[in-house]
């Protein structure tokens, strides 16, 4: 079995970027095991879809797993199949929030700017209040490191003027550190989901 629920990895202060955070968080997610992979995203099917009923989440965003993701596909059709409204991000020009469509199992996909499948113009837009979100790195104040591009970070920015949002990093155990390094455009997490454990976020 892969590697998994180890001790969060101490980052000194000032001796690591957050590229060099990335790129070691990535590799050690790469070592995952597949039997540790098809047991996260089956309890992750029955634990996430637990967790929008006993928050009254009305329109759940997913994404499409690519590399070492976590998978959430089975939370999404399950989701579905209830009759859960779900949605999928679409990737902006680099600079540019994430646009969520509604999707669901069955509709049509459209390749994105990184090659990841998304949902076709077509679908209606719509606004998540509950979002399961992927990540590099992640410490428990909520910080979490992506992928550089800020998407999610501006997507969250933009929701939260509106109304009250839930983000949920979905990651493995080995992804988690010490403590980020924190910009004042990131935005934080409200809790971590891995193989292991639900995180409640501490903040600051």
């Amino acid at each position: 079995m892969g590697p998994t629920n180890m001790e969060p990895v101490a980052v000194p202060p000032g001796m690591a970027s957050k590229a060099d955070i990335r790129a070691a968080a990535l590799a050690r997610r790469a070592q995952v095991s597949p039997q540790v992979r098809a047991e996260f995203a089956a309890s992750l099917a029955l634990d996430g879809a637990s967790f929008a009923q006993s928050h009254g989440a009305r329109i759940i965003s997913l994404y499409t797993a690519i590399r070492t993701e976590a998978d959430p596909a089975a939370l999404l059709a399950r989701l579905a199949a209830a009759g859960r409204a779900t949605a999928l991000p679409v990737t902006q020009a680099r600079g540019e929030p994430l646009v969520f469509r509604r999707w669901q199992p069955g509709d049509p996909l459209v390749r994105g700017p990184w090659g990841i499948g998304e949902p076709a113009p077509q679908l209606p837009a719509c606004a998540p209040d509950l979002l399961f979100m992927p990540l590099a790195a992640f410490d428990r104040h909520g910080h979490r490191i992506g992928y550089g591009a800020g998407h999610y970070d501006r997507a969250l920015a933009q929701l939260r003027v509106h109304q009250n949002v839930i983000a949920v990093g979905v990651a493995f155990s080995v992804q988690e550190v010490a403590a980020l390094p924190q910009e004042p455009h990131d935005q934080s997490l409200d809790f971590v989901v891995t193989e292991t454990e639900w995180i409640t976020c501490s903040g600051p």
